[in-house]
């Protein structure tokens, strides 16, 4: 099983999303964010960045972010956050439509484009991925999209390096909301995406 460790703001929602036993099985290493850059992470596989970082914290470890992925680590990055700090990518803001589900005919906007990717075949779908939308990413031709927008942007992509290390970024926040207690697909899509990360598939 892969070592993970998560980048902790000690905000409610983190405290709640990441001490959740169902989670927290998978999570080898907590660490505070004021204390990450002084942290050793050589030891993790995977490091998982979660949304509502504070931002100037984010971009003083953002090297060190990078250097990990560059070194063989997996990178996970859930948004909405300042995206400065992930390399070769195009963020596209966007308004987000919090209740498209009580509109007539209710479409979320949301396509699954790589419905072989493993984490589609064993672990989650594509209604546990829904929620809304803050926006999306027009990655480098190398990252593969799983989720997108209508009209291709990427909500979701996984992108390999011949380093060895991987980047899987998305502008869903499923740690927010589940630690807020709201949004039923998020306690889904942590309880199927957190095995995925630990078997490294």
């Amino acid at each position: 099983m892969k070592k993970i460790g998560v980048i902790y703001s000690g905000n409610e929602a983190h405290y709640r999303t990441f001490h959740e036993p169902k989670i927290n099985q998978f999570i080898e290493k907590l660490i505070y964010h004021p204390q990450f850059v002084g942290t050793d992470i050589s030891d993790l596989d995977v490091l998982v960045v979660p949304s509502q970082l504070n931002g100037e914290l984010l971009m003083q470890g953002a090297q060190k972010i990078r250097e990990f992925a560059a070194n063989g680590g997996t990178i996970v990055a859930f948004g909405p956050q300042p995206w400065e700090w992930i390399p070769e990518q195009k963020w596209e803001n966007r308004e987000t439509n919090f209740w498209w589900w009580l509109e007539k005919d209710a479409k979320s906007g949301l396509v699954l484009t790589a419905p072989e990717h493993i984490l589609f075949k064993d672990f989650l779908t594509l209604d546990d991925c829904t929620w809304h939308q803050h926006g999306c990413f027009w990655p480098t031709e190398d990252a593969e999209i799983l989720i997108a927008t209508e009209d291709g942007g990427a909500i979701m992509y996984d992108q390999k390096l011949a380093t060895g290390g991987r980047w899987i970024v998305t502008t869903l926040d499923p740690d927010y909301h589940f630690g807020s207690y709201f949004m039923p697909a998020t306690e889904r899509f942590l309880e199927g995406f957190f095995p995925f990360l630990a078997s490294g598939k």
